[in-house]
C-alpha cells in the first residue's frame, strides 16, 4: 500500500474533540472522525496556500464545482451541471438553510430513528415539530416503514422528510427501489426531501451509492441532496459541503438564505482541501476503503468468535458500526457510562440516535488495527466480566 493506515498518530493533547475529550486513559471509538492523516495530495494544497503568505478575501474558483462535478460523474455515475450545485460552508450549515426557507408556521418534519443525532437538534432549532417514521429492524437489518412513511406524510402540515443516503449510524445502503418509492411518497404528499449523502463515498466492496437527486429527477418532488468530502477525506475541521438540485429557483433561495444569515463564504483553506480531496485524492480513498473493509471484517469475525452476546449489525457503508446490545440486559445510556468507567472505553449509546437506538452503541473503527484490536479487547473483557 502506498499509504500507511498503521501509522499511530499521537493525537492527545491537539484540542481533539475526539481525543481531548475525556481522560487520557480513555480509548475513543466514538465520533465520526478517522484516526489517519489526510491524503498528501490535500496535505500540499494546504501547505501551499499557507505559503502564499495571502490571506485576504477570496472569491470560490470555478474549480470547486467542476471537482464536484468530475467527482459525481465518476464515482456515482451522476451527471450533474454547475448552476444545480451551491457551495455551502458544512453540511448541517446547507440542512439548516433549506428548511429556514421552506419551513412554514407549525409544520413537520419527518425522521427515520435511530439516526444522526445532531438531526434532532437541527429541526428542534428552526421550530418544527418532529415526526418519527422508525426503520424496521429484522434479522440483524434495517429497511424503511413505506406505509408508515405515507401516513406521515399524507398530513398537510408534514413539510420535509431529512433522511440519510447511506444511512447513519446503520449503514444501510439505500436501494434505487427504496429512493423511488420515496420520491413517489413524498412527490404525491408535496413533501420536500432533503438527503444527507456525506458518507457517499464510504460504501462497501462492489456496492453503488445511488444519490437521491438522480431518482428524484424523475419526478414533480422539491428535492436537497446534499455532498461533501469531509467523511471521505477526514476533512471534518475543515467544513465543506455542497448543494444539489435542478431546480434552479428553489436553490437560489436558500443561497440568499445563507446570504442574510451571513453563512455564504466558504474558508479558503477549506476550499483548497475540497478541490484537491476531489481531483488528487483517490487513490488515497481506495486504499483507506478497502483498509476500513478489513476492518469491518475483522471486527465482524472478532465479535463472531469472542463477542457472541452481542450482534454486529450488517453493514454496506461508513466506518461506523451498529452493535446490537440487547443481551446484556443494559440501557444504552448506562452503557456507555460503564464502558466509559470500567472498560475505559468510548462508544456512543444507541439512544442518542432517537428512542429506537436503544440496546445499540456505535463504534467508530476508522483507526489503525493496533487501537482497533485493543478497544474490541477492552469491550470483550468487560462483557465476560459482567456475564
Amino acid at each position: 500500500m502506498k499509504y500507511n493506515f498503521d501509522e499511530i498518530i499521537e493525537r492527545r493533547k491537539t484540542n481533539s474533540v475526539k481525543w481531548d475529550f475525556f481522560a487520557d486513559d480513555i480509548l475513543p471509538m466514538w465520533v465520526a472522525d478517522m484516526d489517519f492523516k489526510i491524503a498528501p495530495e490535500i496535505q500540499k494544497a494546504i501547505t501551499d496556500k499557507a505559503i502564499s503568505g495571502m490571506m485576504g478575501y477570496q472569491f470560490l474558483s470555478e474549480e470547486f464545482k467542476i471537482s464536484t462535478i468530475s467527482w459525481l460523474q465518476k464515482h456515482h455515475d451522476f451527471t450533474v451541471s454547475a448552476d444545480q450545485i451551491l457551495p455551502v460552508p458544512g453540511m448541517l450549515l446547507g440542512i439548516s438553510a433549506i428548511i429556514r426557507t421552506f419551513l412554514g408556521k407549525d409544520e413537520k418534519i419527518i425522521l427515520q430513528p435511530p439516526v444522526y443525532d445532531h438531526f434532532f437538534e437541527t429541526v428542534k432549532n428552526s421550530g418544527a415539530e418532529t415526526v418519527y417514521n422508525d426503520l424496521i429492524y429484522q434479522n440483524n437489518s434495517y429497511s424503511m416503514d413505506f406505509d408508515d412513511l405515507e401516513l406521515k406524510t399524507s398530513d398537510p402540515l408534514t413539510r420535509f422528510l431529512l433522511f440519510c443516503n447511506p444511512h447513519n449510524p446503520v449503514g444501510k445502503l439505500w436501494t434505487e427501489d427504496d429512493l423511488r418509492k420515496i420520491a413517489e411518497i413524498c412527490s404525491r404528499n408535496n413533501v420536500i426531501v432533503i438527503s444527507d449523502e456525506i458518507h457517499s463515498d464510504l460504501v462497501f466492496e462492489d456496492l453503488k451509492h445511488i444519490p437521491f437527486a438522480k431518482i428524484a429527477a424523475d419526478y414533480d418532488l422539491i428535492s436537497f441532496t446534499l455532498g461533501s468530502p469531509c467523511k471521505t477525506f477526514n476533512l471534518s475541521g475543515l467544513s465543506t459541503a455542497y448543494i444539489i438540485s435542478d431546480q434552479k429557483d428553489h436553490l437560489e433561495k436558500v443561497r440568499k438564505t445563507l446570504q442574510q444569515q451571513e453563512t455564504e463564504w466558504i474558508n479558503p483553506f477549506s476550499a483548497e482541501a475540497f478541490i484537491a480531496a476531489y481531483n488528487s485524492g483517490e487513490n488515497w480513498m481506495m486504499e483507506m476503503k478497502k483498509y476500513i473493509f478489513d476492518n469491518f471484517i475483522f471486527t465482524k469475525r472478532y465479535f463472531n468468535e469472542r463477542l457472541p452476546q452481542l450482534k454486529v449489525v450488517q453493514s454496506e457503508s461508513t466506518y461506523l458500526m451498529w452493535i446490537d446490545c440487547k443481551n446484556l440486559n443494559l440501557s444504552s445510556t448506562i452503557l456507555e457510562d460503564r464502558l466509559i468507567i470500567e472498560a475505559k472505553l468510548k462508544l456512543n449509546a444507541g439512544n442518542r440516535y432517537g428512542s429506537a437506538g436503544e440496546g445499540f452503541m456505535r463504534m467508530n473503527i476508522a483507526c489503525p488495527r493496533e487501537i482497533l484490536t485493543e478497544g474490541l479487547h477492552r469491550l470483550e473483557n468487560f462483557v465476560n466480566s459482567n456475564n
